[in-house]
């Protein structure tokens, strides 16, 4: 897949993951229902393509221990995520909630820098400190109108770091297996885990209006199967770090939709923080690359 080709489908993906918070908002359910119909729609809609291809199922009966564990942690990850930012939308904007949960890139700079020794050039360095000061403004005006909207941010923020260890264990899992194996089996992971979850806290699983089930619709074929798949399948031309860059332009898609469809309007601070955030991971993005050390160590000793 030649460079061009490669991030035209992932920002297509980026557009199509920008409707997720529309879709949580439209549906009137609980956090925990909305995200297990999320992700068992979508491991229902690729179970048939899973169950058909010789090679998934050479893939599932050659898989290590390791391997599963990777995956399962993986869907537990992902679990998490959603529960966290679909909670989020709860207590603040869609715009602050979006914005924040993007701040993904930050937390695969410092997976990468711990677990890979990947080294990071100043620029990239100084562009995630401007996008951390975009969530700061956004967090600080929201605790200025009220305590709740922070939660909603917090939620948000620990969100953006569960979903860079989802991506992190993927980017490593799809080295060795097929996207629609490890997307299969991370989904029905996460739907399980969500289904638990949801029958502890004794949440309704039907007796919903229709416009909730066509949210939950939605956001698993569009946000789920038109996005975060599409990820999944990426995973193996790019880093982790490249996939989470790339949502950078989720909260504008988001934005814009929340104003056209649920009339939500943008404030200046949020416009102000949007910007800066877009920013700072713009210079992270336009930095040089980073090597890791031990591609420099080979480098050098090619010298």
């Amino acid at each position: 897949m030649n460079k061009i080709k490669t991030y035209l489908i992932l920002f297509g993906g980026v557009f199509a993951l920008s409707t997720s918070a529309i879709w949580v908002r439209v549906a009137a359910a609980p956090s925990g229902v909305t995200a297990f119909y999320r992700l068992a729609i979508t491991a229902a809609v690729l179970l048939p393509f899973f169950l058909f291809s010789g090679n998934c199922r050479r893939e599932v009966r050659a898989l290590s221990p390791s391997q599963w564990l990777r995956t399962m942690a993986a869907g537990m990850f992902l679990a998490f995520h959603y529960l966290l930012w679909f909670e989020s939308l709860n207590y603040t904007s869609i715009a602050s909630s979006t914005v924040i949960v993007c701040l993904q890139p930050l937390f695969s700079i410092v997976l990468e820098r711990v677990i890979l020794k990947s080294h990071f050039r100043p620029a990239a360095l100084i562009g995630c400190g401007i996008a951390l000061l975009g969530s700061v403004i956004i967090g600080f005006g929201d605790f200025q109108i009220s305590g709740l909207s922070l939660l909603g941010d917090v939620l948000a923020f620990v969100a953006a770091g569960v979903i860079s260890g989802y991506y992190f264990l993927g980017q490593n899992i799809r080295k060795e297996v097929s996207a629609l194996t490890y997307s299969v089996l991370a989904y029905f992971t996460s739907a399980a885990v969500l289904l638990l979850y949801t029958l502890v806290r004794g949440e309704p699983l039907t007796g919903y209006a229709s416009p909730t089930w066509l949210a939950f619709a939605g956001i698993a074929l569009i946000a789920t199967v038109g996005g975060q798949f599409v990820f999944n399948l990426l995973l193996k031309q790019l880093p982790a770090s490249a996939v989470t860059m790339s949502i950078l332009g989720e909260p504008i898609g988001t934005c814009i939709l929340a104003y056209l469809f649920l009339h939500e309007s943008i404030s200046a601070r949020q416009l102000i923080g949007i910007v800066t955030i877009i920013g700072g991971l713009s210079v992270y993005f336009l930095a040089p690359s980073r090597k890791s050390e031990s591609a420099q160590q080979i480098e050098e000793e090619g010298r």
